[in-house]
């Protein structure tokens, strides 16, 4: 058996929290040899539900399956003798993943400055919710509270409000995997460059998933209103549908798939109806459409539906609940969940989505009792790194060049996460068939007026990289590319996945272009079984995962969260296996492919809802905006027209001092509503009480105030008011930049901050124009200026987009 990619490391866990916890997972189920740090009695997440019978007590479910494959040892913080027993973890370790608040790590002898003084081979992440600077740096946070912040909430949910908050765990994926993805890049190059500290926040993670809502609303100058469930962007049909037996989901966004989809619901005529034809146009008769939409689909089952899509290539899919969820034959043929361990206790939870093929994860495993490792002596390991990374360090992916053959979202936005540090990372299109992304209707003014190099969410997606392009129809298109493949480490694509083999450039015929490279493929359901050629967006991710059906209020139909998900889960999960499999390739000299499936890449999104259904049999009724432990917490209304804030109060003391910032001291002084439970049978109450505040006073007066009273509280922003954020301006995540054809723009930055720098990464390269670098590539690779000039002249390459051609292969990116 290979050795696992990670299997050299030695990491040390130090704090509490999701996002600690899953980044961790991300290295312990890659090998690495994880020692999780507790405080005596064990970590308080031990505690959250759900909880198994591990002999001799009961733990969290969810804590296992975050911390199965580590270690756990104890020591107190606090005390001398723990301190000096975390030193000596860390003085051969050559990793520190830190969740302690920047704050208490300042004021710490295990102080980072310190430690990059006293161990400067060691690498260094901490993650926190706001970072280091800025002024939010010291505000108490939350899931729901994170994500009302960063522009996720308001647009969810009834035209009336309120807004729907997201179930917790679904940030601290994010925020683990932002920052698993450099930390293993400075650890890719610390042999050569010294060891890193990064700074990751969960804000700007977050603020991943609103991208394209925020490029959308800068475009537009505004921001769409919410509309209401499942009616969300500018396309339509795109939503939850109930059907004879089942919810199907369906995203309908071009003008082919329209026609399809009208064909296939046996109502043609709707198709070339001039009133429909058009995305906006679909849009605006929304309600005119479903009225007619509705009952037809009511006659099939969602199977039946879904079946007839995939023959279509539509983008549909079922909508399962939990209990379907891990039923689902796909799911198990590709191993999509696997057995957690805890004492006496067995579950099944989601595996990794990174299914390296050569060198795959543990497909979970046992997770430690509380300090099981005190004592026990881990084995001599020596760190590589000798010196800490100097400022003028190159980036840590210097020197390595990646094929990025994605459309879309999810794969541009993987790929650019390797070029934010460093990769050159080369965009290959057609002009036949450019990123999507530059636009989906070839109709209008696209052609003459160039509007494909005028889409802003293709600016964000595409910075970091060069962009050329060729035609794959033809001969001397794929020898170019093939040229192109030899010299490189790394390449990925998200096409369907029927696209490449139809061209001869499947997995295999990649592999014996160039033994050593890396190769992600990341189609909706994987590259194997038999829904791999189901088409999907990121919104088509989400329904097939399930999360709609755990989102929102009972009694509603499964609730789409209105951010096409699927695709910043799928971008940054590709981003995670790109880096894996080029430790893998640095440490054997290998590649390897790489078969990542993007609705396998939603599961750790709702693991506690899955191991939810695993321990117990069942799914507990969606609570709306209530939090099964913290009360009160929800989205209340604030002074002015459709404006909220989100609070969660999350201890006793917080609900005596929210008591005293609404002036009830008769809510404070009720000893029934001293504790959560008590305050949990009366919370219908309560929520009376809190709107009535909270409604007399301004969204931002709001979050300030009951920050300073210290509960967790963030307004409920539009995308459109991120630009104008204060601590996003203070710690620089905009940056302003002028481009051909779009004039001055915003873009926005990493989510993370290397050393002790307030300030992000610059861009260094703008979004490519079409074809801009054909030139400069195509020379690398060692084509003649008259072999260039001839590939022009035939319309392999060009700068320019042209009419697609009848017959040519269809490159349905997603």
């Amino acid at each position: 058996m290979q050795a696992l990619p990670l299997s050299e490391l030695r990491v040390v866990e130090l704090g509490s929290g999701d996002a600690l916890a899953y980044c961790g997972k991300l290295f312990a189920d890659f090998g690495a040899e994880v020692v999780k740090v507790e405080p005596p009695g064990g970590d308080p997440d031990r505690q959250v539900a759900p909880r198994v019978e591990r002999g001799g007590g009961r733990e969290s479910a969810s804590f296992a399956w975050l911390n199965s494959n580590k270690r756990s040892v104890t020591a107190k913080l606090d005390d001398p003798a723990g301190v000096v027993r975390i030193e000596r973890l860390l003085a051969d370790a050559d990793l520190l993943l830190d969740a302690r608040h920047p704050v208490e790590i300042e004021a710490s002898t295990l102080s980072h400055r310190r430690l990059r003084e006293t161990q400067p081979g060691l690498a260094i992440t901490a993650l926190s919710w706001f970072g280091e600077h800025g002024p939010y740096r010291d505000y108490l946070a939350t899931d729901a509270v994170c994500r009302s912040l960063a522009g996720l909430v308001k647009l969810v949910g009834p035209a009336e409000g309120p807004p729907v908050l997201p179930r917790d765990g679904q940030t601290a994926v994010i925020a683990g995997l932002t920052a698993f993805i450099p930390t293993l890049a400075g650890l890719f190059a610390r042999a050569d460059q010294g060891a890193r500290r990064f700074a990751v926040n969960a804000f700007e993670a977050t603020l991943q998933i609103a991208e394209f809502d925020i490029a959308l609303a800068l475009e537009a100058g505004s921001t769409r209103p919410r509309i209401g469930l499942n009616r969300f962007g500018r396309g339509f049909p795109v939503g939850n549908y109930a059907t004879k037996d089942g919810w199907l989901g369906v995203t309908v966004v071009t003008p082919a798939q329209w026609l399809g989809f009208c064909a296939m619901i046996g109502l043609p005529e709707l198709g070339p109806d001039p009133r429909y034809s058009a995305t906006n146009d679909r849009f605006i008769h929304a309600d005119e459409l479903n009225s007619i939409i509705r009952p037809v689909l009511m006659h099939r089952t969602a199977m039946d539906w879904f079946e007839r899509g995939l023959a279509l290539r539509l983008p549909l899919a079922l909508v399962p609940d939990m209990a379907q969820l891990l039923a689902q034959p796909v799911m198990r043929e590709r191993g999509a969940f696997a057995t957690v361990e805890i004492g006496t206790a067995s579950f099944e939870a989601p595996v990794l989505p990174q299914r390296l093929t050569a060198s795959p994860g543990k497909p979970n495993g046992r997770a430690p009792l509380c300090g099981e490792h005190d004592g026990v002596e881990l084995s001599p390991h020596r760190r590589i790194a000798d010196r800490a990374a100097g400022a003028s360090e190159a980036l840590p992916l210097s020197g390595i060049r990646i094929v990025d053959l994605t459309m879309g979202w999810a794969g541009p936005s993987a790929v650019r996460q390797l070029g934010d540090l460093g990769a050159d990372i080369v965009k290959v299109e057609s002009c036949q068939y450019p990123d999507w992304f530059r636009g989906t209707d070839p109709r209008g003014p696209y052609h003459p007026e160039r509007t494909y190099e005028k889409t802003y969410w293709f600016q964000t997606m595409n910075r970091n990289k060069r962009g050329i392009t060729l035609d794959l129809t033809t001969a001397d298109g794929r020898a170019a590319l093939t040229k192109l493949l030899a010299g490189a480490d790394a390449v990925i694509d998200n096409y369907a996945a029927d696209v490449l083999p139809r061209l001869g450039l499947d997995v295999a015929a990649m592999q014996a272009i160039n033994p050593r490279l890396v190769i992600v493929t990341m189609p909706a359901f994987g590259l194997t079984g038999r829904w791999s050629a189901a088409r999907a967006y990121g919104s088509t991710l989400e329904q097939a995962s399930g999360l709609p059906s755990v989102t929102g209020r009972d009694g509603d139909p499964p609730t789409m969260q209105h951010a096409a998900l699927g695709d910043p889960v799928g971008g940054l999960n590709a981003a995670a296996a790109l880096m894996l499999g080029l430790t893998y390739q640095q440490r054997t000299g290998d590649g390897q492919h790489i078969d990542l499936s993007q609705v396998e890449c939603m599961l750790p999104m709702l693991a506690s809802s899955i191991i939810e259904q695993s321990v117990t049999g069942h799914t507990g009724p969606r609570l709306g905006n209530r939090h099964p432990r913290f009360v009160p917490s929800g989205c209340f209304p604030c002074a002015g027209e459709d404006q909220w804030v989100t609070l969660v109060v999350q201890s006793d003391a917080q609900w005596a001092a929210l008591c005293r910032v609404m002036h009830r001291p008769d809510l404070a002084h009720d000893p029934a509503l001293a504790t959560a439970d008590g305050r949990r049978a009366d919370e219908d109450r309560i929520e009376v009480a809190v709107r009535h505040w909270t409604s007399t006073v301004r969204p931002e007066l709001a979050m300030v105030t009951l920050q300073e009273a210290a509960i967790a509280a963030g307004v409920a922003r539009l995308p459109v008011d991120l630009v104008g954020d204060a601590h996003l301006l203070a710690t620089g995540h905009w940056q302003p930049v002028v481009r051909p054809f779009m004039g001055p723009h915003l873009l926005p930055s990493v989510s993370y901050r290397e050393g002790f720098a307030e300030r992000p990464y610059p861009i260094e390269r703008l979004a490519p124009t079409l074809g801009q670098h054909n030139h400069e590539v195509l020379r690398e690779i060692g084509l003649t200026e008259a072999e260039i000039g001839d590939l022009h002249d035939r319309g392999v390459i060009g700068r320019v987009a042209t009419a697609k051609k009848s017959g040519g292969a269809r490159q349905a990116a997603e």
